[in-house]
């Protein structure tokens, strides 16, 4: 009958919208909840770690009103200048004897002009951007190696001083160490598991990023001595752990074979911090700081010229590390021993440099430090000694941001 509806031929495409439905839905509702369950699970220490960054930011700000200065300018002061002209220029194609990108590694700028290509070129976002991540996974991080060489407690503990330490002004300026510490933090984890290789490439782009992180190859060397001891056969796992102290020396290894073909030299790097920064290793850096301070703080200075709060810091810091050093060695306070050889390393470093001392930038790469804080403090003890940490960040924060009175 012509009122009849006629018959519709069954093709299938109905079925397979209903099919590719779920799929699409799974496809893009899948990472958001990945997402959404990993801030539910790690929100206390990004709650934390927000609250720091909106501290530093504000800070910044302030500082722009009283200094008449540029954020701008504020978040990419000292070492930054340099990063971002590293990124934006590269290096020069002959050595030079003078303060140049050729004394800055080479792996932080790389990644800062990729993600660039994310911020409309502008590279000083890019570095503030991979800082924020980094700042936010070295928090992760130092929570999962404290819990585990401690308890829950003072994980929590370890994030909160952690994040409130005054050398955490680094994760909101261009800094590499927002790609080192992390880097250093999972290289460590690796090793606490036995997985080597994968330690060994976190170290290759830890070296090519910062020369302190070259304190992460003796910690895969220990681990290569400690397989051969405890477990002499198989020799698989002391294979792995050789391998991967060999990747890790490749970061710097690399950039000094980058060097010897564009500059002619692999030192470059060397002779441009030595020259251009007067940086050397010498065993009496702090005693020739010391006697620096003293005659600024003499009669005969003091009327005309202004005390550099480097030295001091310098000597502070110094006396925080040997504190912390001795309680890190007390058989109560139980860290892994890769982490304790990467302490010692960049401690070793920090003591013996002759520009850049154990300032609170080197403190805070000390990592295991802050986990003898977390753990040795509580009560009233931890107020007061996280009401300094405060005070410290915002007083030498203001000051870092503007002139060169205090290195970050």
């Amino acid at each position: 009958m012509l009122t009849d509806s006629p018959t519709v031929k069954n093709t299938g495409h109905e079925d397979l919208a209903d099919i590719k439905k779920p799929y699409v839905q799974r496809y893009f509702t899948g990472p958001y909840r990945r997402i959404q369950n990993f801030v539910f699970a790690e929100r206390f220490i990004i709650g934390v770690y927000l609250l720091s960054r909106v501290l530093i930011l504000l800070l910044a700000y302030v500082n722009t009103i009283i200094q008449h200065s540029h954020l701008s300018t504020e978040l990419s002061n000292w070492d930054g200048v340099w990063y971002i002209r590293l990124a934006a220029r590269g290096y020069p194609k002959h050595p030079l004897h003078i303060q140049s990108t050729l004394g800055f590694f080479p792996f932080y700028s790389m990644t800062m002009w990729v993600f660039a290509r994310i911020f409309a070129g502008n590279l000083l976002i890019s570095g503030l951007f991979i800082n924020f991540v980094g700042g936010l996974i070295s928090s992760i991080l130092l929570f999962k190696l404290v819990e585990g060489w401690t308890d829950t407690k003072s994980a929590r503990r370890a994030v909160v001083l952690y994040n409130l330490f005054p050398g955490t002004v680094i994760f909101s300026m261009v800094y590499s160490e927002g790609l080192t510490i992390p880097l250093a933090m999972g290289c460590i984890l690796l090793v606490q598991q036995r997985r080597y290789v994968a330690a060994g490439v976190l170290a290759f782009f830890a070296t090519a990023t910062a020369p302190d992180a070259l304190a992460l190859v003796p910690v895969l060397f220990f681990a290569f001595f400690y397989e051969l001891r405890h477990y002499k056969k198989p020799l698989r796992k002391a294979r792995e752990a050789l391998i991967g102290t060999v990747v890790g020396l490749g970061g710097i290894a690399s950039f000094g074979i980058f060097l010897w073909i564009w500059t002619g030299t692999p030192l470059a790097s060397y002779e441009a911090q030595r020259y251009g920064w007067k940086e050397s290793t010498t065993p009496f850096a702090l005693y020739d700081q010391a006697k620096i301070l003293i005659r600024e703080f003499s009669s005969k200075h003091f009327g005309y010229s202004s005390v550099n709060l480097n030295y001091v810091v310098a000597l502070l810091g110094a006396l925080y590390l040997a504190v912390f050093l001795w309680h890190l060695f007390k058989p109560k306070l139980l860290i892994s021993i890769p982490a304790l050889v990467w302490t010692l390393g960049v401690s070793f470093l920090a003591l013996t440099s002759a520009r850049t001392p154990p300032n609170p930038r080197l403190l805070l790469t000390a990592f295991p430090l802050v986990a003898v804080a977390a753990y040795k403090f509580s009560g009233k003890g931890l107020k007061i000694y996280l009401g300094m940490s405060i005070v410290l960040l915002i007083y030498m924060s203001s000051v870092t941001f503007v002139g060169i009175a205090l290195r970050p």
